[in-house]
């Protein structure tokens, strides 16, 4: 008796010993298999993660499936609303459509609209509101700026006009900068611009120059004296816009040669126009801001004037006509 119960004590512990690596499989699988069971009853996580494709029937409706898979007469789907296995006739099934369909979703153009928020909805009516059309299809950009209205070849384009010697910053382009003469008794300082021409020439006269620059007010001088036209002499390789004169009571003023020219604000946006009042000599202007009747921004917009100049990058175009709009 005391013999079996000492086997039975031994094979007890055998067994004990034996069983701990099947317990752990036991349990990985009972995992696996319950993971197994929670995959096929809460599929949406399976199936936002893979696109959905349509069968269009013969009749109009559709089934919407993840894949398929055409049997012989038949085509075998894995529905995207049940998640199960199915068979429809390949007979019923408008294959034209279908394909096409499947063309249109690869290529994006099935793509959901992105939804436009408040917020984004309110600046782009702000922009638009801001962005009066000078010519046919073409718009000032609402977003702001500088631009020269030129004629090259016959057709009309936009010109930015980027303020010379600065960065513009790059989220807005009413974001400019603005510096004064620092007043030395006695002293006689010249405004020069590096190299004899502007990036930017007309190829027309009489450009006029759109100007929305202000997120706010930044001058105390009215808008028919706040921007002026001046002529720029150019001298070896710079471009000299103004000489400017400080007396020994530190008055500044500034000598420079004025373009005649009209500033007018455009409609109910934020846009001036400026025109000159007559047609421009070939050569080199710039439009500067007198922040007060004594007192020059020397941060300029420059330009040039040259019906033979090349023309000039990144201009803003007409939009085209739709093909509706072509005449037939």
């Amino acid at each position: 008796m005391l013999a079996i119960t000492k086997r039975s004590e031994q094979t007890g512990s055998k067994l004990v010993s034996m069983s701990r690596p099947f317990l752990n499989a036991l349990l990985s699988l009972t995992l696996f298999t319950g993971a197994a069971v929670l995959l096929v009853q809460h599929p949406t996580a399976v199936q936002a993660q893979q696109s959905t494709m349509r069968l269009i029937l013969k009749d109009g409706s559709y089934q919407s499936v993840v894949k398929y898979e055409v049997q012989g007469d038949r085509v075998h789907y894995l529905s995207a609303e049940r998640y199960e296995w199915e068979d429809i006739p390949s007979s019923l099934i408008d294959w034209d459509a279908t394909k096409k369909y499947e063309a249109d979703l690869s290529s994006g153009k099935l793509r959901k609209p992105r939804v436009e928020t408040a917020e984004e909805r309110e600046e782009r009516e702000k922009e638009d509101a801001n962005s009066p059309q000078i010519a046919p299809g073409l718009h000032l950009p609402g977003s702001g700026g500088v631009f020269l209205f030129d004629q090259y070849q016959g057709k009309p384009e936009l010109a930015e006009i980027v303020q010379n010697g600065s960065e513009l910053n790059k989220n807005s382009k009413k974001s400019i900068l603005r510096s004064t003469i620092n007043p030395v008794a006695g002293s006689k300082q010249s405004f020069e611009l590096k190299g004899e021409h502007a990036k930017i020439q007309s190829h027309a006269p009489r450009p006029a120059i759109y100007i929305d620059i202000d997120e706010g007010p930044q001058s105390s001088a009215e808008i028919a004296d706040r921007f002026r036209l001046v002529r720029v002499a150019v001298k070896k390789d710079t471009r000299i816009v103004a000489n400017l004169k400080i007396t020994f009571t530190g008055k500044a003023s500034q000598q420079s040669i004025s373009v005649p020219a009209n500033v007018d604000k455009l409609g109910t946006g934020q846009w001036v126009k400026l025109t000159p009042a007559q047609d421009l000599a070939a050569g080199e202007y710039a439009v500067v801001e007198m922040l007060d009747p004594q007192e020059m921004n020397l941060h300029v917009w420059d330009f040039g004037v040259n019906p033979n100049a090349p023309a000039n990058p990144d201009t803003l175009q007409p939009d085209k006509p739709g093909a509706e709009e072509l005449p037939k």
